[in-house]
């Protein structure tokens, strides 16, 4: 009577070989999942759209925030050292090379995809 009230979800066919902590955080997962399924069911149809557009807008302006501060970096530690100077106009020189390179081979595929690449 009990099942009939309160039915248990479906678990993994291992159910009996998991210990009950393991039990409790499937049954704490799912229960998760019920809810942000539920919250999600309350929410306008464009609004997770709109959010995910929002939070990549939001990470690309740190992304470009952060990039000018590498460079100023850059340029800043280039001032102090005549090796770096030399090493950092190399690296311009290959990534401008590169950049012309890609761009020769965008322009004859014709696709429209643009590469972005990230320094770590």
């Amino acid at each position: 009577m009990a099942d009939e009230m309160n039915p248990q979800p479906d678990a993994p066919d291992d159910h009996a070989e998991q210990t009950p902590l393991e039990q409790f955080i499937f049954h704490q997962r799912r229960g998760l999942e019920e809810f942000g399924k539920a919250m999600e069911s309350l929410l306008p149809p464009g609004f997770k759209e709109h959010t995910q557009k929002a939070g990549n807008e939001f990470a690309t302006g740190f992304r470009v925030l952060i990039d000018a501060a590498i460079d100023e970096i850059k340029k800043a530690s280039e001032m102090e050292d005549p090796d770096a100077q030399r090493a950092a106009e190399q690296e311009r020189q290959a990534s401008a090379n590169l950049a012309s390179e890609d761009d020769e081979e965008r322009a004859s595929s014709g696709s429209g995809k643009i590469r972005v690449e990230l320094d770590d």
